[in-house]
């Protein structure tokens, strides 16, 4: 007898710096952002997008989108295919994803399944001087 296919909710869905896995399996978010502060713009930068979804049974597509300030354009997109096999077993899903910011400006996450919007979310790139008298970081030094 086949399982009756079930769309999961989405459990949580966090925007951050970095995301590692311990040896035990469990995850480290590291940086959380609400706001990404810049000396300029524009600005390549490194997200990370951690998606825990829940309470599904089947197979499924997950889909993540970068929109820029007019709420229209598509900065980055990202696919996967995730299977939840039973409703008590979650999936996490990871999403890295390299960024140009050309603006200041208010950015928005959006986070679909089976291209059904679960959650729209916005963050803010704000550019924010360095301070005086702080030594700022020339073209030639490396970075991390």
């Amino acid at each position: 007898m086949q399982a009756t296919r079930i769309l999961p909710d989405l459990q949580s869905s966090l925007l951050c710096e970095d995301v590692r896995q311990e040896a035990n399996g469990n995850f480290i978010l590291i940086g959380v952002i609400n706001v990404i502060r810049v000396p300029q713009v524009p600005v390549n930068g490194r997200l990370c997008l951690f998606n825990r979804w829940h309470s599904g049974v089947g197979q499924f597509k997950e889909t993540v989108r970068i929109l820029g300030p007019d709420q229209k354009t598509v900065l980055v997109k990202g696919e996967m295919r995730f299977e939840l096999k039973e409703a008590v077993l979650p999936s996490t899903n990871v999403n890295v994803f390299g960024v140009q910011f050309a603006a200041a400006g208010t950015y928005y996450v959006e986070v679909l399944v089976d291209d059904i919007l679960k959650i729209r979310f916005p963050f803010v790139v704000a550019v924010v001087p360095p301070p005086q008298g702080a030594q700022t970081q020339t073209a030639s030094a490396p970075q991390p």
